[in-house]
């Protein structure tokens, strides 16, 4: 089965969990017999996965194309985007004038490689790759899958929706053969929020790929270390990180907070941890890859992912896999696939205190939850999810035939 695949980033090179997602789903098809081209607007130098193709949307990289798309993250916005301009003039001239451009561009390019790779399915992933897999249908007319990592719902917490996206994304569930979402959470927001029939979604979970062990951090015996790590935007919850931050410290001074990531919102949590006196005792790392975020993992006596909206949640998994005991938002859809772990509303920064102090007092269950993470998410991979995702392809290529 032969899989033309749009993404606009992969793992190890990537800004977020959409790139780990698609990665691990990628290698997972892969290794069950899928032949997967994945086109990216642009391949970074030296970046090659084993069975996979991967193929550039720049025209400077791909002599196949006489179109200039170029590199930006999955999570820019047009505010961001306009800002990195300002920072790279030199640069910034190989660029559009906005956001919507480049994914203009990126779609542009689909139709000429959809005319010259051969594929029997399209997939593409989250809103800047759906008009390019809507037009490598227009080109191709195989059936079109569009997987959901995120909505502009999730991204927001439903206030000041970007209308273009919106319209962007509920073009491509329209358009597609089949939807995908990360969960039965987001599946929900897909029908209320875009009138999407509901037979033509099919929730896939994602999962976590495994890892060579690294060593456990060396840290003072009374250091009681709590991490919150993922993008510092307000999707993620590190203001409600911050509040619970503050209420612990008034139980257990000795404990300290790491949060790791980037984002639009760190300014201004920085400011924030400094207004609620948290400067002494909140360190700030910046955004970590690598081997660096299984050392960080390490290190931390509890996990915490406080999302207002998260439509999975893949660093749950990362910690359990590191045996890190794991708190998380009932707002997320990894909670409906792990159970050993705690759960809360992101909202409720009591409970939220309350059980970071639990495992950070109760040494029983820290060990627990680290145990029983670690056994459960053992089962949680990648090859469950692919099968999934291909035998959805099975079915739209028998529709097509009839």
């Amino acid at each position: 089965m032969k899989v033309l695949m749009f993404g606009w980033e992969f793992a190890p090179v990537y800004s977020g969990g959409l790139g780990v997602a698609c990665a691990g789903l990628v290698k997972a098809m892969v290794a069950q017999g899928a032949d997967v081209t994945f086109v990216l607007p642009r391949v970074p130098d030296g970046i090659t996965v084993p069975g996979v193709k991967l193929i550039s949307a720049d025209r400077r990289q791909n002599k196949l194309l006489k179109f200039k798309t170029e590199p930006l993250t999955a999570y820019a916005s047009s505010e961001s985007y306009e800002l990195w301009k300002k920072r790279n003039p030199q640069a910034a001239a190989l660029y559009g004038n906005t956001l919507f451009a480049e994914v203009q561009r990126y779609a542009e390019a689909a139709k000429e490689l959809a005319a010259k790779i051969p594929h029997d399915v399209i997939h593409s992933h989250d809103w800047m790759t759906y008009q390019a897999g809507i037009n490598a249908k227009a080109v191709s007319g195989k059936p079109l899958v569009v997987h959901v990592h995120a909505t502009e719902f999730d991204r927001t917490g439903g206030n000041s929706i970007n209308q273009h996206v919106y319209g962007i994304e509920k073009l491509g569930f329209e358009n597609a053969d089949a939807v995908v979402p990360v969960s039965n959470f987001t599946k929900e927001k897909v029908v209320a929020n875009y009138g999407i029939d509901p037979e033509k979604i099919m929730a896939v979970h994602n999962a976590v790929e495994f890892t060579e062990p690294v060593e456990q951090p060396k840290l003072g015996k009374t250091d009681k270390v709590v991490l919150f790590l993922g993008r510092i935007t307000l999707q993620k919850g590190p203001d409600w990180f911050l509040y619970a931050a503050k209420k612990v410290l008034e139980k257990e001074p000795r404990a300290k907070f790491i949060m790791a990531g980037s984002g639009d919102m760190e300014p201004k949590i920085i400011e924030k941890a400094a207004e609620l006196g948290l400067a002494g005792k909140m360190l700030f790392t910046g955004f970590l890859t690598g081997k660096d975020i299984d050392r960080a993992y390490k290190m931390a006596d509890v996990y915490v992912m406080p999302s207002v909206s998260e439509p999975f949640g893949i660093t749950p998994l990362e910690a359990m896999r590191n045996g890190t005991p794991v708190i998380i938002s009932k707002q997320s859809g990894v909670s409906e696939v792990v159970k050993h772990c705690l759960k809360v509303d992101f909202w409720d920064v009591h409970a939220m205190a309350n059980k970071i102090l639990g495992v950070l007092y109760y040494k029983e269950l820290q060990d627990e939850l680290g145990l029983q993470g670690r056994n459960e998410v053992a089962n949680i991979t990648w090859d469950k999810p692919a099968h999934e995702v291909l035998n959805l392809y099975g079915t739209l290529m028998k529709k097509r035939r009839r």
